[in-house]
């Protein structure tokens, strides 16, 4: 091992920059050393530069800085290792640590190894290796790697590439961000490290205290906790799961609003919203949905549907109340309604059909009034009552208040209608869903068509009573009693004209009557749903280790042969360190960079999305 003496050395780097100075392109430069020598036997035709005690060694090559503690410097191959604290700089954005180092100043690529710290403006790298492509201005690690961001988090992932210019990372396989607030874990993570702004591909989670949020493609803003989710997204709130083609979430404000064939889904109370416009609000307890709601409560034997233009469920799960506004319908197998609006009690069990009053009295007002179907019979008045058992999912039984109008369709006779009308309606209900008795009170008037055994028609009766009981069997009035009877006539049907066969207030609406879950939809107008742009594809990525980079690095070495290796020790330099996938054997055993095996090796670290 030869040792240069500080004249020599200075003669040494005053040749070294007189030849740089001559040359039109930028080679590596040694700004300074403290001290030089050669060792021909470990290091051929490479120069060691090692510190002083007052400064490290300083090399300068096109923009970059690097400062390390000992440097081995190859002229020929305009190549250095760096040993020992080293630093390298690019003006005031990037600064790299490391133990280790290898720098090309013919294909501007680096290598960084042993508690590497890449740390620009915004964010914080840790990794073991990292390689630093200076002529794309990227730097790329495949052994794991940790960002920090203040506001963000802390982010690892398996593979992780760094655009410089964009000031975007592109993180992949096993990504996982760390929130106080949150924990987010996807394939591939596009983040933004000036913005904060996190695209996700691939299966991903945002899992917080208070919500589950899963999409196979997102957006989240990561400084201020907004997020975008599609495809397959769905949010978790406690007991209410959103899911829609579009889904929008704010974790300040405890809002997800959703977009397009959406469901959202009670677990405790088992029941189900859709629609096709939602908005939820976590804190308070409360989902609005529009277009086409259609609100399902879950029953062992029969489930009840409503619908109407506008859907409300609010208060906490066990004190839960749906509310139907404007043109609300409700459908099961044996009963159904209409009214102007609904409002459900899920604790109580109580089911009200309401006719918002505008003080008007009119035939629009008329059919506006709630109307309610069971079985034969249409029951309806000004405001209606159905009372269930939560418990069992037994309806109890039914209250229609002020101008109780009961109609059942005579079984023979075409235009002939029994009818009882009256304030108030009161129907019982027994096990099997059935009524089996109704009260009419205050001025109740019937009209109802007797019969005998053979089913014969014997007349039909008009009368007045203070109230009248109706007893049902088989679902066909079995007895009818008046109390307190203040006239009744049983007339022969030629004696009785069409006027006095109905009672004022008669509106025979079978029509309206819902039959089917689809029935509840046909008053409809026509529904044109917003096309969703939605967030793009992952854009796949041109590999790190490219035919470029891969070119640049072979003609660095003048003893290639056809762009061919053929000895261990002719590899260029700046390719020592790559993974050993990069490095093949021909037929004859002789080394080469194997520009395939690097294409391969890039697309399988690809997320599959």
């Amino acid at each position: 091992m030869k040792h240069l003496k500080p004249t020599y050395l200075l003669l040494f780097l005053f040749a070294f920059f007189t030849q740089i100075s001559t040359s039109q392109v930028k080679t590596i430069e040694i700004k300074e050393a403290g001290f030089g020598e050669k060792d021909e036997e470990n290091h051929p035709g490479a120069s060691i530069l090692i510190r002083n005690n007052q400064s490290q060694v300083h090399i300068y090559h096109d923009g970059i800085d690097m400062f390390c503690d000992k440097a081995v410097f190859y002229g020929k191959e305009d190549f250095i290792e760096a040993y020992g604290n080293v630093i390298m700089k690019q003006g005031d954005t990037i600064n790299l640590t490391a133990k280790y180092a290898e720098y090309s100043g013919k294909t501007k690529l680096a290598f960084a190894s042993g508690d590497v710290l890449l740390t620009e403006p915004s964010s914080t790298l840790t990794t073991d290796t990292l390689y630093l492509n200076r002529e794309a201005q990227q730097a790329y690690y495949k052994s794991g790697g940790r960002v920090v961001r203040d506001s963000s988090g802390v982010i690892t992932s398996t593979v992780g590439r760094f655009y410089m210019k964009e000031k975007k990372y592109r993180f992949l396989n096993t990504v996982k961000l760390v929130n106080p607030e949150y924990t987010l874990t996807t394939n591939q993570l596009d983040f933004y490290t000036e913005t904060g702004h996190a695209y996700m591909y691939g299966p991903s989670y945002i899992i917080g205290e208070t919500s589950k949020i899963y999409s196979e493609r997102g957006f989240y803003n990561t400084n201020n906790d907004t997020g975008y989710f599609e495809k397959n997204a769905k949010i978790d709130y406690d007991n209410r799961e959103v899911k829609g083609d579009s889904l929008y979430f704010d974790r300040s404000l405890n809002f997800a609003s959703a977009t397009n064939n959406i469901t959202i889904t009670d677990t405790l109370n088992k029941s189900i919203i859709k629609g096709h416009y939602a908005e939820v609000y976590r804190a308070k307890d409360s989902v609005f949905i529009t277009k086409r709601a259609l609100g399902i409560t879950i029953q062992e034997n029969d489930s009840i549907y409503i619908h109407a233009d506008t859907l409300m469920v609010t208060g906490k799960a066990d004190k839960r109340i749906t509310r139907a506004f404007k043109n609300a319908k409700i459908y099961k197998s044996d009963l159904s309604g209409k009214a102007d609006s609904l409002h459900v009690n899920h604790q109580t069990g109580l089911t009200e059909l309401i006719n918002i009053n505008n003080g008007k009295i009119d035939a629009f007002t008329k059919t506006k009034k709630p109307v309610l179907w069971h079985l034969k019979n249409q029951m309806s008045g000004d405001t209606i009552h159905i009372i269930s058992n939560p418990k069992t999912e037994k309806v109890d039984s039914l209250k229609v208040f002020k101008n109780a109008f009961m109609i059942s369709k005579d079984s023979i006779a075409i235009n002939g209608y029994n009818q009882i009308s009256g304030q108030r309606l009161i129907g019982l209900f027994n096990d099997k869903n059935e009524i089996y008795r109704i009260d009419v009170l205050k001025n109740a008037e019937s009209i109802y068509y007797a019969r005998n055994d053979n089913n014969e028609l014997i007349g039909i009766e008009r009368s007045k009573s203070a109230n009248i009981s109706i007893f049902f069997e088989n679902q066909d009035v079995d007895e009818l009693r008046k109390l307190q009877q203040i006239d009744g006539t049983l007339f022969k049907e030629e004696d009785i004209n069409a006027k006095e066969r109905i009672l004022k207030g008669f509106n025979w609406r079978e029509d309206e009557r819902p039959k089917s879950v689809e029935d509840l939809f046909v008053d409809d107008l026509p529904l044109n749903l917003p096309i969703i742009k939605g967030l793009e594809e992952a854009v796949p990525e041109e590999e790190f280790f490219n035919k470029n980079l891969i070119n640049r690095m072979i003609d660095a070495d003048k003893t290639a042969k056809d762009k061919q290796l053929t000895k261990e020790d002719q590899l260029p330099k700046s390719s020592r360190n790559l993974p050993k996938k990069f490095i093949s054997k021909d037929k004859k055993g002789k080394r080469q960079l194997e520009t395939k095996s690097i294409l391969e090796l890039e697309k399988a670290e690809a997320p599959k999305n």
